[in-house]
């Protein structure tokens, strides 16, 4: 096979993640200020798409003090019995406990996602979405917000069980108070 087989087109199709956020007070909040909503972005397989509050170290930043400055990372990945691209996600940060359809992450453990994944940390839900395409060597993200939470548009009941360090749940929507990382401290006190 040549090498001009192998490469990828821009005529392939690429597989794309969509990523829609909910915040029960994102109406108040810039949350998603510094985020390219509606605009397909592509990113190259072998590098990690970081979410965090950090826009510098960060692929997506939120404009929220109470998320981590880097909060999860997504890999792309292929394996042996599958042609399609796959994704992992890692939870990065060491005070906001991320979950990934109910399952808990601690600090840099990983799950692998679903073609439909529904992501919670502080007061946010994710509904990751992967769209199937033919290239290998990239991908493309798409960012949107929800009116509504996830959890209600899939049928799936939110989790009573809390998934933060301090023990808020993310059936109540008031103000959650998550504990700010050890750095911050002296910054926001």
């Amino acid at each position: 096979m040549s090498v001009s087989q192998t490469m990828e087109t821009e005529e392939d199709l690429l597989t794309c993640l969509r990523i829609k956020f909910y915040h029960p007070q994102q109406q108040r909040k810039g949350l998603y200020s510094l985020l390219p909503l509606g605009n397909r972005s592509k990113h190259l397989a072998d590098e990690f798409v970081r979410l965090g509050r950090d826009a510098q170290s960060c692929t997506f930043a939120l404009a929220d003090a109470r998320v981590s400055r880097k909060q999860l990372a997504l890999q792309a990945y292929r394996t042996a019995d599958s042609p399609d691209l796959l994704f992992s996600l890692q939870n990065l940060s060491q005070t906001v406990k991320v979950s990934v359809n109910g399952t808990g992450l601690d600090f840099l453990e990983r799950a692998d996602l679903p073609s439909k994944a529904l992501v919670r940390f502080a007061e946010y839900e994710i509904l990751i979405i992967r769209e199937a395409g033919e290239a290998k060597q990239s991908f493309e993200v798409e960012l949107e917000v929800l009116s509504v939470p996830p959890s209600r548009e899939t049928g799936t009941m939110p989790s009573t069980s809390p998934i933060m360090d301090t023990g808020g749940s993310l059936i109540s929507h008031q103000e959650v108070h998550v504990p700010l990382e050890t750095d911050e401290t002296l910054m926001f006190s």
